[in-house]
């Protein structure tokens, strides 16, 4: 990564970056799948985007961190909680993200359909 100017860019997007499950690498050292940032017209960080089924283990990760205590010691409620905000980060879509976040909360792929299905019919 490159000099003064820009440290204060890359501490900017570093907590993004970090919440992605992402990594930060030199401009020079970018795949073709990297994203390269710009600032004031110089390419000054590239971020290398997690595969998705890392990120989902990545978010699960972090909710538990958030919530202080393994998603599987979460009471019923706050696992329904966790089930509705996975749904909108697109956790479902991934291959066998149904039964990643039931093994992440202690519960059956069932039960796990029944969270979701719970909020498409009140």
């Amino acid at each position: 990564m490159t000099g003064d100017g820009d440290d204060s860019f890359i501490a900017a997007v570093k907590p993004l970056v970090d919440a992605m499950g992402g990594e930060l690498l030199a401009p020079d050292e970018a795949g073709p799948e990297d994203v390269v940032l710009a600032w004031r017209g110089a390419d000054v960080v590239a971020v290398r985007l997690p595969q998705l089924a890392d990120s989902l283990d990545h978010i699960l990760a972090a909710m538990e961190r958030r919530m202080g205590k393994p998603l599987a010691d979460l009471d019923r409620k706050a696992k329904q909680e966790v089930v509705r905000t996975l749904e909108a980060r697109g956790a479902f879509s991934v291959r066998h993200g149904v039964e990643t976040v039931a093994s992440a909360l202690g519960v059956s792929r069932f039960t796990v359909y029944n969270y979701l299905n719970r909020d498409k019919n009140p």
